[in-house]
C-alpha cells in the first residue's frame, strides 16, 4: 500500500505529521509490516524526534542553523551553489547529513513508535514550501 502526504511549511523548522501517518496506517488492511517514508525533496529531511516539549524542535532547528549557517555567513564563503538563495546550499547539506527516509515497524495496525516519539518533516529552507512524503507499507 502506498500514499503521499503533502505537508505545507512556513519556513525552517520541524513539522509533525504523526497523526496523519497513524490515521493512514490504521485505515489500511495491513496488520503487521514495515512502513517506509521517503521525502521527495533535496532541501528537507525526515526525523523521528520527541513530541512532548516544543523546545526540542526549537533547539534542533537552532543547532543545525549554527552548524550549517547561510552562505552569507563568512564561514560558508567556500560554497559555490549560491544562486538559489543563501539558505539553499546549506539546506542541501543538512538534507545530506540528516535522514530523508524512515522505517517504522507496524504491529496490530499501529506504528511501533515510543511514547514520546513523533514523525517530523524538517524544513531547511526559509520560504514556504509544499513538501511530499511517500509512504509505503508492506
Amino acid at each position: 500500500m502506498q500514499t503521499t502526504f503533502e505537508i505545507s511549511t512556513t519556513g525552517t523548522g520541524l513539522y509533525e505529521f504523526t497523526r496523519d501517518v497513524s490515521r493512514w496506517v490504521a485505515g489500511t488492511s495491513c496488520d503487521e509490516g514495515l512502513l517506509t517514508l521517503l521525502i521527495q525533496h533535496t532541501s528537507a529531511s525526515l526525523l523521528i524526534q520527541e513530541n512532548a516539549d516544543p523546545e526540542v524542535r526549537t533547539d534542533l532547528d537552532a543547532f543545525f542553523h549554527r552548524l550549517v549557517p547561510p552562505t552569507t555567513d563568512p564561514s560558508m564563503s567556500y560554497l559555490t551553489h549560491t544562486y538559489e538563495g543563501p539558505d539553499d546550499m546549506p539546506a542541501h547539506i543538512k538534507a545530506a547529513v540528516l535522514p530523508i527516509s524512515l522505517s517504522i515497524p507496524v504491529s496490530r495496525g499501529k506504528m511501533l513508535l515510543g511514547t514520546w516519539q513523533g514523525i517530523y518533516l524538517f524544513e531547511h529552507r526559509r520560504a514556504p514550501h509544499r513538501r511530499r512524503v511517500v509512504a509505503h507499507l508492506a
